[in-house]
């Protein structure tokens, strides 16, 4: 993190864990002091911002994405509460309303402008729902397998409430199921060497993995948020360049049909044989299509906006003053 960029943000070097050599994780993390958690925030690169939100596991997800991607733009992510090294205080509830205030905690203290929100997974609800606080900041979505509305359908539905369930969370604990699981081919894995292997699952500690879960079953009770996000969608968010990412193998619930239904004019990337996690199946062809997408569809908005201020100010400059 680049601290001379960050004015007024309460940042302190994190210690690096040993399970997390720098041949694995080859950024340097800080912790980010909030209300209730220390969140553990990595900043890396230069150039326009992509803030990288998801809720559940942890930052590992991004790291073949942000070194693909940091020679070109500022990219910034951190472990939600519960996960990875961030640090909550005793109490704190694990919800996705929780994780959309440290998302705008990170947005407000880095004091980030002009932001591509990249979302994955329950990231969407967080992420979104966070944004819809500082919609004057955001200037476009990207989506990876994500979705930003109430849950509807049997399946989804039942999928939500079994993961979410104290059983099946206990189980996890005992098991390590999920972190198994999330580090194969099938997950993460695809690309994996085996130290990288061992970090992302040591990342996922007892207290992650109850986490990993409470996170899934709220999210079939925050309708708060899915009401802020729609009116969002709707307004404000409703000309905001959109670009959706997801795997292949990996749509059983057909949002890909639904972001489409929401915004006509969006790009989608189908990651061919992909997942859930296409920017580990396959970071190349991820950043190759964001910095197209960004450069085609962002940074001309970018530029209309600054030059709409710019003739505003001059506007008001040369005015002639009233009598």
């Amino acid at each position: 993190m680049n601290g001379n960029r960050n004015t007024g943000a309460r940042t302190t070097p994190l210690a690096r864990p040993r399970w997390l050599p720098e041949s694995v994780w080859p950024f340097q993390t800080f912790g980010l002091e909030t209300d209730d958690s220390v969140l553990a925030i990595t900043d890396a690169g230069q150039g326009p911002v992509l803030l990288l939100v998801h809720t559940g596991t942890w930052s590992f997800i991004w790291r073949d994405l942000i070194a693909k991607l940091s020679a070109d733009f500022r990219c910034v992510c951190f472990d939600a509460p519960g996960n990875g090294r961030t640090l909550d205080a005793a109490g704190t509830a694990i919800s996705l309303a929780t994780a959309s205030r440290a998302v705008v905690s990170v947005i407000e203290q880095l004091n980030l402008e002009d932001i591509t929100l990249v979302a994955h997974d329950l990231g969407g609800v967080a992420g979104l729902a966070a944004c819809t606080r500082t919609p004057e900041r955001i200037r476009g979505i990207v989506g990876m397998n994500t979705f930003a509305w109430k849950p509807s359908g049997a399946a989804l539905r039942t999928m939500l409430t079994v993961i979410g369930s104290g059983f099946i969370r206990e189980v996890d604990v005992v098991t390590g199921f999920i972190p198994r699981l999330s580090s194969t081919s099938f997950g993460v894995g695809r690309h994996l060497d085996g130290p990288s292997r061992q970090a992302f699952v040591a990342g996922l500690g007892t207290r992650g993995r109850r986490s990993f879960h409470n996170y899934i079953g709220d999210a079939r009770q925050c309708d708060g948020l899915y009401d802020e996000i729609a009116r969002a969608l709707a307004g404000p968010f409703s000309c905001l360049p959109l670009l959706t990412i997801f795997g292949e193998r990996n749509d059983p619930f057909g949002f890909q049909q639904r972001w489409k239904a929401l915004f006509p004019d969006l790009r989608q990337v189908v990651v061919s044989k992909g997942n859930h996690f296409p920017m580990c199946d396959a970071p190349g062809l991820v950043a190759d299509a964001m910095r197209l997408w960004h450069r085609e569809c962002v940074a001309p908005k970018n530029l209309s906006t600054e030059g709409v201020q710019q003739a505003d100010r001059l506007h008001l400059a040369t005015a002639p003053k009233a009598s």
